[in-house]
């Protein structure tokens, strides 16, 4: 069977549209606080993904990511635990368009980001 020109350059089209889109399914990635959010925002969302199973031990004085001890630090890591449980997804990031995807691992010292 041959396939008309328009076909081909649709298919060939298509076929990279998919590959690019399998390559950033497969990618890893974190979610992270954006440095607009709010101290209260920053707050509920710990609150939140605290409340939904994720682990928010290493993120309390002792834990592998207490220090620093800000906010934004520590929204970071629940919010990337939360988004990891999730399956990935962009709407796990959200968070009230709080949350953004990081493609370098903000994993430092002995805390360790999920991915």
């Amino acid at each position: 069977m041959k396939m008309s020109s328009p076909l081909t350059i649709l298919f060939i089209f298509l076929s990279l549209i998919m590959i690019n889109h399998l390559y950033v399914v497969s990618s890893t990635q974190w979610c992270i606080a954006t440095l607009t959010a709010t101290n209260a925002q920053l707050q509920d969302n710990i609150n939140f993904a605290c409340s939904q199973g994720v682990d928010c031990g290493p993120i309390q004085p002792g834990g592998s990511c207490f220090v620093p001890d800000t906010l934004v630090s520590h929204a970071s890591f629940v919010m990337n635990a939360y988004y990891q449980s999730h399956g990935r997804i962009m709407k796990a990031c959200s968070f009230k368009n709080t949350g953004t995807i990081a493609a370098t691992d903000p994993s430092y010292g002995s805390c360790v980001y999920g991915s």
